[in-house]
């Protein structure tokens, strides 16, 4: 719903409603936040009263009414005005692009409809798929957890999400009514409201999706020119939600099959300590990690990206690792074999998308690594004596020649030294050049304590914690990331 349809439906009505409350000397309407989009202004404005004419009095010339058409501009000016606070918050809910951001968004629009300060808003959409999550404004978490000890049957939004109620619902006071739950009397005066607004948020293609309800710190209840904004504006903002919320379900599975293709567990081989990291970008992206025994002893690893992000990019990496671990086991003591018939194998069946691959053939007993790279960073050496990148041939990545081959390199780990193999999109989620992504992940290895030097998993959590400052599981990158670490005894 635009501008347009708020524009038919909100028809001007005759004499303001003031807010109507039990304890008239109380009213529902709290002052906006600064930044905040203030309340509407009223649609219409009362003409003067005119006195009563006295027998006693000297006649006084009577108070001319207002004109007609003054009562018709004073209306339309509340009605634009009106209209366009609904225009701004609405076109503010748009901008956000993550779910949690415009369920935040809605609470705050909504507290400035209807004159509140505190609120929350339960999603839980009817189809049981998910995502639940509760969200609260001017609440932490603590009042939040208080609210949910109350009975779902004794608050407002609890009955909506039953479906035992189907429309918004007011309880002016709260504390007055003889039938209130002991536990909701209870947190409600230890939280300090004393009165509540919900709204359901359903469309009618997703069904439900949750309720919003909305906190007075004193008995009262929001006006209907109040009622009638706040519903115009949750109706566009359910709709905004239905998409985020499906949006967020094909980013969940895309996350959840691309963690499914990845080994379930590390193998344990005598001789090297493995751990390996990996987060998956909100949109489900191809990087991969793979460790495999393989005969005598001999361990495979290997790391890679396949270009795209999506459901295709996945499979697309499946597809890619699963090949890798066939080729390693028939020719894995020659990477340069293996990336050859993994390159003919991509440009065969996908001619269109290309990929980067790290493939070593490691003997734990020796401290021997044999391997070659398309199109992929080199490997990083943390020892006690020395920090550095292993020297590797370039190559174009998989899928971007005719014909690929590069020479192999061999490496040497010293006892107690641990090998770093990741993706580019550890790199990339710096935000800097290139350059000084591989400057700064060089330092992060650098400075990792010397206690934590003999767990490849430690070793592992303070390169990431260093290198991104935004987190590991930062939720604003679209970059995959793959950090597999090998300690050499």
């Amino acid at each position: 719903m635009g501008v347009c349809d708020a524009i038919e439906q909100y028809a001007p009505v005759g004499k303001p409603e003031a807010m109507t409350t039990p304890h008239l000397p109380k009213v529902a309407g709290i002052d906006s936040p600064p930044g905040q989009v203030p309340p509407p202004a009223s649609t219409t404005a009362s003409a003067p009263e005119i006195p009563p004419a006295s027998h006693h009095a000297r006649e006084t010339p009577a108070v001319p009414a207002a004109a007609p058409g003054a009562v018709i501009q004073d209306r339309l000016a509340g009605w634009v005005s009106d209209l366009t606070t609904l225009h701004e918050l609405t076109e503010r809910l748009a901008r956000t692009a993550a779910l949690d951001d415009a369920l935040h968004e809605l609470l705050r629009a909504g507290a400035a409809l209807v004159g509140a300060r505190r609120g929350l808003v339960v999603l839980e959409p009817a189809d049981g798929l998910g995502p639940d999550t509760t969200v609260g404004l001017g609440l932490t978490r603590p009042d939040l957890g208080h609210i949910e000890t109350v009975p779902r049957s004794a608050t407002s939004h609890g009955r909506i999400l039953d479906g035992c109620a189907t429309g918004p619902e007011a309880r002016a006071d709260l504390l007055a009514e003889d039938s209130l739950d002991p536990r909701h009397r209870e947190v409600a005066a230890r939280l300090g409201y004393a009165a509540s607004y919900a709204l359901p948020l359903a469309t009618e293609e997703a069904g439900r999706l949750g309720a919003a309800v909305w906190l007075y710190d004193e008995p009262a209840e929001p006006a209907e020119r109040m009622r009638h904004l706040v519903g115009l504006y949750a109706r566009y903002a359910t709709e905004h939600l239905a998409r985020l919320i499906e949006l967020e379900r094909t980013r969940a599975w895309s996350r959840t099959l691309a963690d499914e293709l990845l080994p379930p567990r590390l193998p344990r081989v005598p001789g090297v300590q493995l751990a390996a990291r990996h987060s998956t970008g909100p949109r489900g992206g191809g990087d991969w990690y793979d460790a495999l025994p393989l005969p005598e002893g001999a361990l495979g690893l290997a790391v890679g990206s396949v270009t795209g992000s999506g459901a295709s990019a996945v499979a697309a990496m499946g597809r890619l690792r699963a090949s890798l671990r066939a080729y390693a086991v028939m020719e894995g003591e020659d990477p340069v074999a293996v990336l050859s018939d993994l390159e003919l194998l991509l440009r065969l069946t996908e001619p269109a998308r290309s990929a980067t691959a790290l493939f070593a053939y490691c003997e734990p007993d020796q401290r021997r690594i044999v391997l070659a790279g398309a199109g992929h960073s080199p490997p990083l050496l943390v020892g006690a004596r020395r920090t550095e990148f292993a020297e590797t041939t370039l190559s174009a990545p998989l899928g971007m020649l005719a014909c690929w081959e590069a020479p192999s390199v061999d490496i040497s780990p010293e006892p107690g030294e641990t090998v770093l193999l990741y993706t580019d999109g550890l790199l990339r989620r710096t935000g800097e050049s290139m350059d000084r992504a591989f400057a700064r992940l060089h330092a992060a290895a650098a400075s990792v304590p010397r206690p934590d030097r003999d767990d490849p998993g430690a070793i592992a959590d303070h390169v990431l914690h260093a290198v991104l400052a935004g987190g590991f599981d930062a939720d604003d990158s679209d970059e995959d990331v793959v950090l597999l670490a090998a300690r050499f005894e």
